[in-house]
C-alpha cells in the first residue's frame, strides 16, 4: 500500500510512501469507514490545489502519512473508492462512492449526516475547511448511475461545476456590460466548459479563447469560441472593446499584457486557476501592469454555498448536473482518456504534468 505525496516548497517533487492497511483496519474507530481507492483523475485542477494549498487549506484535507516536518502534502483528487470497513450505521461494506480524495490507496472518513444518496465526512480536521469538498455521493443511491461515465466523471464533473458558477456569475451580472469575455489558457478543460456554457447564453458577449500555438487548432476546432489568438500575438485581440478576462492559469507575463493592452477597458479579471504557479513570484515588468483594483479570485465553493442558499441544495445540484451532464457528452468529441495503473506510474509523469507538459485533448485517470 501507498500514497502519493507532493514537496509543498517545490510542487514538482513527489514521492511515494508506504502506508499500512491492515493497521488501519484493526485500529478502526467505531463513526469511521475505510475506503480503498479504485481510480481517481489528475488534472491542472490539482495543481491549483497545491499552488493554493496554504492559502485556502488544501494541504489539511488529506494529512500526509510519515511526514514529522510537515514539508510534504497530498494533493486532493477526485474519484471513486470502495467501503472495504464500516464502523456506522447505514453504510455497508462493499458499497462504491464518489468524491475528494487523496493519492493514496485508502483513506479513513468519519460519514456523518449520512443519506441514502450521500453523507459529509464529519473529521474534526475538516470542519473549518469549505464545505463542498466534504460531501461524498453514494452511488448505490444515485438516479441513473452509469460505471461506464467514471472515468469521464473523474475528469470533467470538478472543472465543470467551476465553469457553471462562472457562466453562472457571469450572467448573473449581466456580463458586467462587456462586449468581450478574453479567455486565457482556453484550451484547459475549465475553460472549455465555461465557453461552451456561455454559448448557450443568448446573451453572452463574444468570446475570445487565449491559448499556445500548438494548441490553437484544437481550440479552434472546438467551436466554442467567436475568436482564438495566440500568446505570441496578442495584438490581434482588439483592445478598443470593454472586456472581461477570465484567466484559467495565472501566468503574470501574459496577464500583465493584457493589461496593458486593454488599458481602461479591462472592467474586470477573474482569475480561477494557478497552473502557472511558477510565475507568481515573478518580478518581470510586465506584472507591475496588472491592474489589482480589478481582478479578483474566482474561489467556486464559495459560489456553490451562495447559490444553495439562494435555491437550495436541490435546485443547485439539479442544475449544475444538467450543466455538466451536457458538457461530459460534448466532451466526446475532443477529449480521450488516459489510463495509468498504479501510483508508481503517477510519479513517473508527475513533474511533467505539474509544469504543464501535457496534451490538453487527453484526460489522465490512476488506477489502483
Amino acid at each position: 500500500m501507498s500514497e502519493f505525496q507532493t514537496y509543498k516548497a517545490d510542487l514538482t517533487r513527489g514521492r511515494l510512501v508506504d502506508t499500512d492497511e491492515p493497521t488501519a483496519l484493526t485500529q478502526l474507530q467505531q463513526g469511521n469507514i475505510l475506503l480503498r481507492v479504485e481510480r481517481f483523475a489528475f488534472t491542472a485542477n490539482n495543481v491549483t490545489y497545491g499552488a493554493a494549498g496554504d492559502t485556502i487549506g488544501y494541504w489539511k484535507f488529506f494529512p500526509a502519512s510519515e511526514n514529522p516536518s510537515c514539508e510534504w502534502g497530498c494533493l486532493p483528487v477526485w474519484g471513486f473508492a470502495e467501503v472495504v470497513a464500516a464502523k456506522v450505521e447505514g453504510i455497508e461494506v462493499g458499497e462504491r462512492v464518489y468524491g475528494y480524495l487523496p493519492p493514496a490507496a485508502f483513506v479513513v472518513l468519519s460519514p456523518v449526516a449520512v443519506s441514502a444518496q450521500r453523507f459529509i465526512d464529519g473529521s474534526r480536521h475538516r470542519a473549518e475547511l469549505p464545505p463542498v469538498y466534504n460531501y461524498y455521493q453514494r452511488l448505490s443511491g444515485e438516479v441513473g448511475y452509469d460505471r461506464a461515465l467514471d472515468n469521464t466523471r473523474a475528469l470533467l464533473h470538478p472543472l465543470h461545476v467551476t465553469s457553471f458558477c462562472l457562466c453562472d456569475e457571469l450572467e448573473d451580472a449581466n456580463y458586467y456590460d462587456v462586449e468581450q469575455i478574453i479567455v486565457l489558457s482556453a484550451s484547459s478543460k475549465t475553460a472549455i466548459g465555461m465557453a461552451q456554457g456561455l454559448a448557450e447564453q443568448a446573451q453572452s458577449p463574444s468570446v475570445v479563447g487565449v491559448t499556445s500555438p500548438d494548441n490553437r487548432d484544437f481550440v479552434a476546432a472546438l467551436g466554442c469560441y467567436d475568436e482564438v489568438h495566440c500568446y505570441d500575438d496578442l495584438s490581434q485581440i482588439d483592445g478598443h472593446k470593454s472586456s472581461i478576462m477570465v484567466d484559467m492559469a495565472g501566468n503574470r507575463d501574459v496577464l500583465g499584457a493584457v493589461h496593458a493592452a486593454l488599458g481602461d477597458n479591462m472592467r474586470r479579471c477573474i482569475s480561477v486557476g494557478m497552473t502557472h504557479w511558477q510565475s507568481l513570484t515573478d518580478q518581470n515588468p510586465l506584472a507591475a501592469q496588472i491592474n489589482r483594483q480589478r481582478s479578483h479570485f474566482f474561489f467556486a465553493p464559495a459560489h456553490v454555498q451562495k447559490r444553495i442558499g439562494d435555491w437550495g441544495a436541490e435546485e443547485f445540484a439539479l442544475r449544475s448536473a444538467q450543466f455538466v451532464a451536457t458538457r461530459m457528452r460534448q466532451s466526446v468529441a475532443w477529449m480521450t482518456v488516459e489510463e495509468i495503473s498504479g501510483l508508481p506510474a503517477l510519479q513517473d509523469i508527475y513533474s511533467d504534468l505539474v509544469v504543464g507538459n501535457s496534451n490538453p485533448r487527453n484526460g489522465l485517470v490512476v488506477v489502483l
